[in-house]
């Protein structure tokens, strides 16, 4: 658990960095753009996401992180190498190709993915043409990162995206009067932040690549078994992921229906996946190298104990941010976003959809490390099965509950499916390696919930014992109805979990306390 805890602290130092500068673009986007402008940006950003999630980080990732792992293992660095950089051409082969077409078709395409009734569609197929080579750009940063991964250096990764964050935010506040000058939509600014932020996650990242041998091959042979591997691990994937695009699609018709539905679940979503991110992505990262050779040495003892602490340790984060996003989502929306053109409807909208995400935190944590497990058992079949049908059970949830509830209804669905996804993998999972610890799981489970139910009592009387004692919008107000809050909560949660011995807390709270700067080797 050390080990583990150790590395998943280094991550998330550098993602909880990221995710901050996440935050404050968010604050920037929302202050100088307001909601409907928004739209059409968040509109435009869904072609080149929906491409990067077939072709770039998702299925990609997950197939090549294991078999590239492999590789290291048993041929060496030199094979390896060879595998990186035949996936790295065929990446900017495909992706070169999809960003032509998604320049050409930008109109059709923006306007199959709105609502009849959205009235910046000329805005989003102008944003989409700009950012539709941002694909190719993080299809690069994506193998960068998943040769680091295997190599077990995991900061500089996991610190790229706050790169990406430094640069959108430079571009968005210093661009914006410079367009209007040439003519041009100011939130044309965000789309060339986008770009840029594409090239930081290669640059940053490429230094640390290269210290430890790779030199890019111009190689690309299909007969390759390596390459071939990787594809049919992709393949299964990506037939998962286009499901999902699917769903996403029909959320993006929803809510564009609504004026400012689509921006508002997409700034909820956001501050849903800070603790994903920070919590679910660390764990997993720092956890799929070794699952990835202890799957190859056939040793499923070591496999079991691997994903148990990885979800023990996701338990005691995951379960208490979502009962302090709950408890604190109005306080920190105002802090985070409202300002300038991002007035009081606009977060109460953003407060709606946030309390119905927030309870798929833990399914999304746990779906990051369950189906990863898969992927290094060669096994690509059954998650992507699995997906696709709870991905078919979110569709109908969403329909249905957006007929009852609106936008908000996107959003608990989501989460719905979300859980039952991360329930029906862990008991597969359970099934193929013979067991997860489950009885130890479910002991940490309960410990873990009292102590969060009791954590998420007192800040709920504190924050509204807060907003009686600092009224009004100022900075200072904000700060406090969010922080003073925050601290008794996990003071309680602290407390809590030393009477009912809580392991868990204590490894993280250790990490939390240790510098944590120094790439594992």
């Amino acid at each position: 658990m050390s080990s583990l805890a150790k590395s998943a602290g280094v991550i998330g130092l550098a993602t909880l960095s990221s995710r901050v500068l996440g935050l404050v673009r968010d604050s920037v986007q929302a202050r100088f753009f307001g909601a409907s402008v928004m739209d059409a940006f968040v509109l435009a950003t869904r072609i080149p996401t929906l491409l990067r999630d077939l072709f770039a980080e998702g299925a990609m990732s997950a197939a090549f992180v294991p078999t590239f792992t492999r590789y290291l293992t048993t041929s060496g660095k030199a094979a390896a190498w060879r595998l990186g950089s035949q996936v790295v051409n065929g990446l900017l082969a495909i992706t070169a190709t999809l960003v032509v077409i998604g320049i050409v078709f930008a109109d059709p395409i923006t306007r199959f993915f709105a609502a009849d009734n959205f009235r910046e569609i000329d805005l989003a197929a102008y944003l989409t043409q700009i950012n539709m080579p941002f694909l190719l750009l993080v299809a690069i940063a994506a193998a960068y990162m998943g040769m680091l991964n295997a190599l077990k250096r995991f900061f500089i990764p996991a610190l790229s995206p706050a790169m990406y964050n430094v640069v959108f935010i430079v571009c968005a506040i210093t661009l914006g009067p410079l367009c209007v000058r040439l003519g041009l939509p100011a939130i044309t600014a965000l789309a060339i932040g986008m770009l840029l932020g594409g090239v930081a996650q290669i640059v940053v990242q490429w230094p640390a690549l290269r210290r430890e041998g790779y030199r890019h091959q111009w190689v690309l042979d299909p007969r390759d078994k390596g390459l071939h591997e990787v594809l049919v691990l992709m393949g299964p994937g990506t037939i998962g992921i286009a499901a999902a695009q699917i769903n996403l699609f029909v959320n993006t018709v929803l809510a564009t229906g609504t004026d400012g539905g689509a921006s508002a679940l997409s700034y909820a979503f956001r501050l849903m996946y800070l603790p994903i991110g920070i919590i679910g992505v660390s764990v997993a990262t720092a956890a799929l190298p070794d699952l990835a050779r202890q799957a190859a040495a056939h040793a499923h003892g070591d496999m079991r104990r691997t994903i148990s602490s990885s979800l023990r340790m996701m338990f005691m984060l995951s379960v208490p941010a979502t009962v302090g996003l709950m408890v604190l989502g109005r306080p920190i929306i105002e802090l985070v976003l409202e300002s300038g053109k991002f007035d009081a409807l606009a977060t109460s909208n953003t407060l709606q959809a946030l309390l119905f995400y927030a309870p798929g935190i833990l399914g999304y944590s746990v779906v990051k490390i369950a189906s990863p497990s898969f992927y290094a058992l060669r096994d690509a079949r059954t998650p992507v099965i699995v997906s696709v049908v709870t991905i078919g059970l979110n569709l109908a949830l969403n329909l249905a509950l957006h007929n009852a509830m609106g936008f908000k209804g996107l959003a608990l669905g989501t989460s719905i499916a979300a859980t039952i996804n991360a329930g029906v993998l862990l008991v597969l999972l359970s099934r193929r390696i013979g067991g997860v610890d489950t009885p130890r799981l479910i002991v940490s489970f309960v410990k873990i919930a009292i102590a969060t139910a009791l954590m998420g009592l007192a800040g709920w009387a504190c924050a509204g014992w807060a907003r009686t004692w600092w009224p009004g919008s100022g900075a200072l107000a904000q700060i406090g109805r969010v922080f003073v809050p925050m601290g008794l909560a996990v003071a309680v949660l602290a407390a809590a979990a030393a009477q009912l011995r809580i392991d868990e807390f204590g490894q993280a709270l250790r990490r939390l306390r240790s510098r944590g700067t120094k790439p594992v080797a």
